[in-house]
């Protein structure tokens, strides 16, 4: 058994622990408010988006009257063969299941799909990580130096059926729309070119602490405008919501929608009769022109909420995390000190057992 020197210096050493875990807490706290707030800020826009391109359908022809095809690539529907699967996981560490969740969610999306061609883009470094141990980068031919060589696209040179494809570091750091916009119109690109099939969506969906789950949403070919196409879904169990609200509580951050949250709940219903009223609106530019601008932003846009509700669940997470290793800090410490008061009190009534044997043999 350790003696009381070692005991304070291990209930030292869990003390230190158990401030850094505390700190690490409220910092995550403090990011989630403000990482809340731009998830819920954002949601106006995509859904105000959504009501612009349906009231946009309503007043042009989206289908070929002879093939029966859509005319915008973005809406043609094809075989699955070749499909893209962007991973959104977070960049560090010490967020509990967080992205240990999300990896097994794509592993298990990539099993079932597993004699497609598939390519992965995983977002944040923990999936970038992870894939890239797992599978081989894609390659890619080198252009000729010719007169058009800025504007041909490379040729891929596929070696295995599953690859990983895109690297964007710091991309959740220091999230912004400028920087999703050149990853959602690359993917539009290769979408329009029949280079893939469809896309899909790997990340946290998140409503409020204790309302996440893990989602596989079909982000294209874009079925219904405003509608998230869920493929697959993991929902948090009662004892994780138990673990997230109590986290929350101590925090100091609501897990009930705010009065902010409730205004745009009411925009958003605002926003759906906008698309559907019948209402002849006037352009100034061409219905079909401004169809075919919007409907590329939209994609961005729904890839930037669900970047931005990502950030939101792994600070969520994190709080959640670093609440639970204090409570097991403070647990411990009790428990050492019970053992250092033990052993103490042992090496007490020992030395009085020695007294008096030895004063009892005078």
């Amino acid at each position: 058994m350790a003696n009381v020197l070692d005991l304070r210096r291990r209930i030292r050493s869990v003390k230190n622990t158990r401030q850094i875990t505390k700190a690490m807490k409220m910092v995550s706290a403090a990011k989630l408010r403000r990482a809340q707030e731009r998830a819920v800020s954002s949601r106006p826009y995509s859904a105000m988006l959504a009501s612009v391109l349906e009231s946009l359908k309503r007043r042009i022809d989206i289908y070929d009257p002879e093939t029966g095809d859509a005319k915008h690539p973005l809406l043609r529907t094809r075989e699955e063969k070749r499909v893209l699967i962007v991973v959104v996981s977070g960049d560090k560490g010490f967020a509990g299941a967080f992205n240990t969740n999300i990896i097994k969610t794509a592993t298990q999306f990539l099993d079932k799909n597993g004699k497609k061609q598939i390519d992965i883009e995983p977002i944040g470094r923990k999936a970038r990580d992870l894939f890239r141990r797992r599978y081989p980068a894609a390659k890619f031919a080198e252009q000729n130096q010719g007169e058009h060589a800025g504007s041909a696209r490379p040729e891929r040179q596929r070696g295995s059926g599953t690859e990983v494809i895109g690297d964007h570091p710091g991309l959740l750091e220091k999230l912004s729309f400028d920087a999703v916009r050149e990853v959602g119109e690359d993917i539009v690109d290769r979408y329009a070119h029949e280079e893939i099939d469809a896309v899909y969506l790997v990340y946290n969906e998140f409503k409020s602490v204790i309302a996440q789950r893990v989602v596989v949403e079909k982000l294209l070919p874009i079925v219904e405008f405003g509608k998230h196409e869920i493929a697959e879904a993991r929902e948090m169990t009662a004892e994780e919501r138990a673990q997230a609200g109590e986290a929350a509580l101590t925090a100091g951050i609501s897990v009930q929608p705010g009065e902010a949250e409730a205004d745009i709940a009411e925009f958003e219903d605002e926003a759906k009769k906008f698309g559907t009223a019948d209402v002849d609106y006037i352009y100034e530019q061409p219905p079909r022109e401004i169809f075919d601008a919007i409907l590329p932003r939209y994609v961005t846009s729904q890839l930037y909420h669900a970047m931005l509700e990502s950030v939101a669940a792994e600070h969520a997470a994190r709080m959640t995390a670093m609440d639970a290793a204090t409570n097991n800090a403070t647990e411990m410490i009790d428990d050492l000190t019970l053992t250092m008061n033990r052993v103490r009190q042992a090496a007490i009534t020992k030395e009085i057992i020695e007294i008096v044997s030895g004063a009892a043999a005078l």
